[in-house]
């Protein structure tokens, strides 16, 4: 037996050092032994003889981006699996792209359970505010499924730059002084706050915001899952809020309707009547394009719609993604990608490396086209006209957000960001320059790949559309 002593849980570069003198050595799977402690005594406890060695070999960059997050998991055996993916990627070079592999489909399973930690912690940390001697602070204590801290730390650093903050884990902590960030030791749950004086508003808030109209109560565990619910403030309402459901959707339904806003009725009609907004109307902002987005009258598909569906993301995004329109659920919700197909688009930018969080994604169509059937409301794709005449809203997003690369899912989507029709299938993955000194990647819509009827087929195109991904990752 071979082994070799990592300094942390998540020693990445520690795991990759031993892997490579181990494999270099052919110290086969199995033999192989990767110990948390003190490496103060040496990298390998019995290293091998020099003679032994082998010529060294590269690896994929897939494979690194995948050891990278495959380390952050808490299974037992995360080092095992990578370095015996990395034994056979000596005689098998294409290992990375064999998704059937039972070896690349655990590992790739495991990546896409840290990036759900790293996105849950996202969105389930809440900071409670305390005082020290440079004056308000803001602690909050989390307890991810694998150890995410490190890996999602930057987010929060982008998301409150002006705060001075703190995230305890039993993993390690995140400190931003406003400056630096500082990565330290596990902490424990009591040195964490339990709670400060904003907190009855925001469960005040939270209670406020609940529609009891749209509860499902499995959808909810599942995005808000009950492992985080000792840690967040407004957990405490919710059996409450779900019991009352019914009795709160009675009452609703018999509350008459609000009278409209007058003023603003007169308003719109007269900035649909007097001219279009290509003529007098220059969003400056993100917000103001999804307010006045509700207003446009550019072409029919207003009428048949929920509302306006503009994108979302950052400010200043280097990617955009276009798709092609809003869908049933995006129409309802107001946000694109929600649905069935931005399921499979989240996946696969985990799966290729990028955050969805780091990424603003619209469509070149803001308002849902279809056609009733039955109770159902079917997707109609939009006319050359439709596009054309919704280029105007998209045009605006990009002079806002100025992205550095442009994916477009679909023709659809290329007719309304080029300005021309296109075969997708020919064009795909050509890195088109653009006179804004953008560029644009072409390819497959995601509600492509779930329209195909067998599971090889779903898999090869979904393997060409995490690649197509990755292509974009590498001109950001």
């Amino acid at each position: 037996m071979q082994a070799a002593v990592l300094e942390g849980e998540a020693d990445f570069d520690g795991w990759r050092r031993a892997a490579r003198g181990f494999r270099q050595a052919g110290v086969v799977p199995g033999e192989a032994v990767f110990r948390i402690g003190d490496a103060g005594g040496g990298l390998f406890d019995h290293a091998p003889p020099l003679a032994a060695m082998e010529p060294v070999f590269g690896v994929p960059q897939a494979f690194v981006d995948l050891a990278r997050e495959v380390i952050l998991h808490r299974s037992a055996d995360r080092f095992d699996l990578m370095y015996r993916l990395l034994w056979r990627l000596r005689d098998e070079p294409d290992l990375m792209k064999v998704v059937t592999d039972i070896d690349v489909a655990d590992a790739l399973e495991r990546a896409r359970n840290v990036s759900r930690a790293s996105h849950k912690m996202k969105a389930f940390v809440r900071f409670r505010q305390v005082e020290d001697r440079e004056g308000e602070r803001w602690v909050a204590w989390f307890e991810p499924a694998h150890r995410v801290v490190e890996k999602t730390a930057p987010f929060f650093v982008r998301r409150f730059t002006t705060m001075r903050w703190s995230i305890l884990t039993p993993d390690g902590s995140a400190v931003w002084d406003g400056a630096a960030l500082t990565l330290g030791p596990p902490a424990t749950r009591d040195m964490a706050p339990a709670e400060d004086e904003i907190e009855e508003f925001w469960k005040t808030y939270y209670a406020s915001t609940f529609n009891p109209a749209r509860l499902k109560t499995k959808a909810m565990q599942g995005e808000m899952p009950k492992r985080y619910w000792k840690n967040l403030p407004e957990a405490a309402l919710i059996p409450e809020l779900v019991a009352q459901s019914a009795v709160r959707t009675d009452a609703m339904v018999a509350t008459p309707a609000a009278p409209p806003n007058q003023r603003l009725a007169r308003t719109l009609s007269r900035m649909n009547r007097d001219h279009s907004f290509d003529e007098g109307f220059v969003p400056s902002t993100l917000e103001e394009l999804g307010q006045a987005v509700q207003a446009c009258r550019r072409c029919p598909l207003w009428r048949d719609a929920t509302q306006g569906v503009c994108g979302e993301g950052p400010k200043r995004a280097r990617l955009m993604i276009v798709g092609e329109q809003p869908g049933d659920q995006e129409d309802l919700a107001g946000r694109p990608f929600v649905g069935p197909a931005g399921g499979v688009l989240d996946a696969a930018l985990a799966e290729a490396g990028i955050d969805r969080d780091d990424v603003f994604v619209t469509n070149a169509v803001k308002h849902f086209k279809h056609e009733p059937r039955g109770k159902r409301r079917i997707h109609k794709t939009p006319l050359t006209s439709e596009v054309s005449a919704c280029r105007w809203w998209l045009d605006a997003e990009r002079r806002l957000v100025k992205p550095k690369v442009i994916l477009t899912l679909g023709a659809t989507a290329a007719l309304g960001v080029l300005n021309r029709k296109v075969a997708v299938t020919k064009e795909r993955g050509e890195a088109l320059a653009q006179p804004d000194g953008s560029r644009v990647l072409l390819t497959a819509h995601p509600s492509y790949l779930l329209r195909l009827p067998d599971e090889e087929s779903r898999k090869a195109e979904r393997g060409r559309f995490v690649d197509d991904l990755k292509r974009v990752r590498r001109l950001l």
